[in-house]
């Protein structure tokens, strides 16, 4: 068995065995198969895919590719993210459903393109710690059902090894790739309960609702082999989520969404996917868990548990700073807002400084962009449509203003939530 033989194989459009795809992802790992010919693997499989079977097994493969997290904890939930502008959910999420008696223990990453990182995002919190031992980790939630750090241990280094490769194989977009990456980090995590939140469209990784589809059935396929209670929703990403994007500023707009003060698109979404977690890990009927989900962002215990996460993780709730330097863009015209371009609002929010284009870039918590209006809304001429914080780096007026296209005729606000797999 060679990389060449198993190339060929693949470009006859032939099925690959368990031991091929465990020969190639082992010897990427040890050294012996190259960067250059696993970016030529990767290529085929994002070019010809991979069978469903094919996907599960290579899955499998990078989930034992090192340890596994066991924790002695239940009910334990996780949710993931595919990534899009202004998505703060976990944010608010993990400490509504710690709330209400689910633990979340969870490893989030950092932001690279134009997507927000979790990590990233509570970094803006002053003194806010996000590493800590594995027995640490599990010691503060069996204290308080919550903790949140970035990746650690040897967990999934299959994983990370490729992910590095497919930034630069152009080989992100890969369905087959996304599943078994998502899977076998979620796996290895140790939940037994997995929520995951596929974002569709212009800002998101996934574009076309077809494929969405394809790859969220697969993932929940996945999750329920390998025995964990799971669900997928697909969640619009056409427009920013909430009105914050920028660390700092989202940090800000969950805490108001504890309080009970979050915009619509966010409470929604942010209801839906704990009322998902609570009711697989509890085992109770969606409606139920629901309404447990709502007292608790309404009476201000969600928020009460954030806090209590945030201290605990050395976190100071006060010293959430935004920048001063601050600029209002007004619109040109009365109208209906008809569409606001997700991607370009995030690469905009980049250019100031909240993301980054390396992993290395640093980033700056203070900077962003906050919404006025969203899809759907009337706007008259001259009234706010956003507000840029900056600092060292500014936007033209003129580029921002290109992610709005507004229409003399009323525009109905789109879904939310577009479909759920179970």
């Amino acid at each position: 068995m060679n990389i060449l033989e198993i190339l060929e194989k693949k470009e006859r459009k032939e099925i690959l065995s368990k031991e091929e795809l465990e020969y190639v992802i082992n010897g990427f790992l040890d050294g012996t198969i190259k960067d250059y010919q696993m970016s030529a693997f990767l290529t085929e499989i994002d070019l010809l895919g991979l069978t469903e079977e094919e996907t599960i097994d290579l899955t499998n493969i990078m989930l034992n590719s090192g340890d596994k997290i066991k924790l002695d904890i239940e009910p334990l939930a996780d949710k993931h993210s595919t990534g899009g502008v202004g998505d703060k959910t976990t944010l608010i999420v993990a400490p509504l459903v710690a709330s209400l008696g689910v633990n979340v223990a969870k490893m989030s990453g950092r932001g690279l393109g134009h997507t927000g990182g979790t990590i990233d995002k509570l970094e803006s919190i002053k003194g806010f710690r996000t590493e800590m031992t594995l027995e640490e980790f599990e010691n503060q939630v069996k204290r308080i059902n919550i903790a949140l750090v970035g990746q650690m241990g040897n967990l999934v280094p299959a994983d990370k090894k490729i992910y590095a490769l497919r930034d630069v194989s152009g080989t992100v977009d890969s369905i087959p790739l996304i599943a078994s990456s998502v899977m076998s980090k979620k796996l290895a995590s140790g939940a037994n309960t997995i929520v995951l939140d596929l974002k569709v469209g212009g800002g998101a990784l996934v574009e076309s609702l077809e494929e969405a589809k394809e790859l969220g059935t697969l993932m929940v396929k996945i999750g329920n082999m390998n025995g964990k209670n799971t669900a997928c929703l697909l969640t619009n990403m056409d427009q920013p989520l909430g009105f914050a994007v920028g660390n700092a500023l989202e940090v800000l707009e969950s805490i108001e969404t504890l309080k009970g003060n979050g915009p619509e698109d966010l409470n929604e979404l942010v209801i839906r996917l704990s009322s998902l977690m609570i009711s697989l890990s509890k085992n109770i009927p969606l409606e139920e868990a629901t309404k447990q989900v709502e007292e608790n962002l309404y009476n201000g215990k969600g928020y009460e548990k954030f806090k209590e996460w945030v201290e605990a993780q050395n976190g100071d709730i006060n010293s959430i700073e935004v920048s001063q330097k601050t600029k209002e863009i007004v619109s040109e015209k009365d109208g209906y807002i008809k569409r606001i371009d997700a991607l370009k609002i995030g690469k905009l929010a980049r250019e100031l400084g909240a993301g980054r284009l390396t992993k290395e870039d640093i980033i700056n918590f203070k900077v962003g962009i906050v919404l006025n209006k969203k899809v759907g809304d009337k706007v008259e001429k001259g009234e706010k449509l956003l507000t840029i914080y900056y600092e060292d780096k500014e936007i033209k007026e003129e580029d921002i203003l290109a992610a709005y296209e507004i229409v003399e005729e009323k525009v109905e606000k789109p879904k939310v939530i577009i479909d759920m797999i179970k």
